[in-house]
């Protein structure tokens, strides 16, 4: 039993019809080799994209530091520069990264991940930068509780991942998965 409602709305109570009606892309019932292991691969894929954001904020700080030896300490002043230059170096890295091609940074590639949106749709800038600040947020406040909501539902997804709208999975099933059967 549905509600049509007052007006000219064009869908059902829950809006589970009408033309604009996208359903979720990924089923963790009917396909949960999708999803299978990727809590623990996300944490491991987050390892490896934090050591590749600090090796350029780690090279920065040696050169200023040798650069503030040189100029007598004049230099040292350019230390106040690491901290905004290394969040915006990071908003571009998860921007470009989970915005690319691949749809995942380059620790998500190496644990073969992918960043969906809820319909199926591949990741862009603005969703791969926004998808970071909220990651970053959730954990200052939760700390490693975060974890404790992909533990929660199906899709693994978390508190970030609802927020945007967004799915990881596992890449290389997906691919497996889209190939269309032969006929012979």
């Amino acid at each position: 039993m549905s509600y049509g409602g007052s007006g000219n709305t064009g869908g059902g109570w829950r809006n589970d019809s009408g033309p604009n009606f996208r359903p979720h892309a990924f089923d963790p019932w009917t396909q949960p080799e999708l999803f299978r292991g990727v809590l623990t691969r996300r944490v491991f894929a987050f390892l490896v994209d934090l050591v590749i954001l600090s090796i350029p904020v780690i090279l920065a700080c040696i050169f200023i530091a040798v650069f503030g030896l040189v100029t007598l300490g004049l230099g040292w002043a350019l230390f106040w520069l690491v901290s905004p230059a290394s969040v915006i170096w990071a908003l571009i890295y998860y921007g470009a990264s989970l915005g690319g091609l691949h749809s995942a940074t380059i620790g998500m590639r190496v644990m073969d991940l992918e960043l969906r949106t809820w319909y199926g749709a591949p990741s862009y800038f603005v969703l791969g930068a926004m998808h970071a600040v909220l990651f970053w947020i959730s954990v200052s406040v939760l700390s490693p509780l975060v974890l404790l909501v992909g533990l929660c539902n199906g899709r693994r997804r978390l508190l970030h991942d609802i927020v945007l709208g967004t799915v990881v999975i596992n890449s290389s099933v997906r691919t497996q998965v889209a190939q269309p059967a032969r006929t012979f």
